[in-house]
């Protein structure tokens, strides 16, 4: 017999919620990433839209406007987490995602391995060749 403390977990990620000064860009930015759009926006209690949300195999990703959001200090403060992306053409990837509003820092630790873009909101996030 198995307690409940020693029963495997088996959760799935639902959604990945960022913050930004503003929410709506950052959606719009990694929506077109991932090839979508923007599809469902959330108001606060004054009726204001305040975040934006999209879904990618059957995860949400939500961004949310924050008027006191600060980017991190990268790479002088560690950062709890980023994103990751690949593509077919990580050159081609990058020239677009910097026509987007991506910006590349100076500091780029992956060398030939893959290339650290900040985005719009000034998070960092990596990019790699398809495999």
């Amino acid at each position: 017999m198995t307690n409940d403390t020693d029963a495997a977990l088996s959760g799935k990620i639902m959604c990945h919620a960022l913050w930004a000064r503003d929410g709506r860009r950052l959606a719009d930015f990694y929506a077109t990433v991932l090839g979508t759009k923007v599809s469902r926006t959330f108001p606060d209690e004054s009726g204001n839209n305040v975040a934006f949300a999209f879904h990618v195999n059957g995860a949400m990703y939500l961004f949310y406007t924050s008027e006191s959001f600060q980017p991190p200090t990268w790479p002088e403060e560690e950062l709890p987490f980023h994103m990751d992306f690949t593509f077919p053409d990580v050159e081609v990837a990058e020239k677009r995602l910097l026509q987007m509003g991506a910006t590349k820092p100076g500091h780029q630790p992956g060398g030939k391995h893959w290339t650290v873009l900040l985005d719009p909101s000034g998070q960092p996030f990596c990019i790699h060749g398809t495999h």
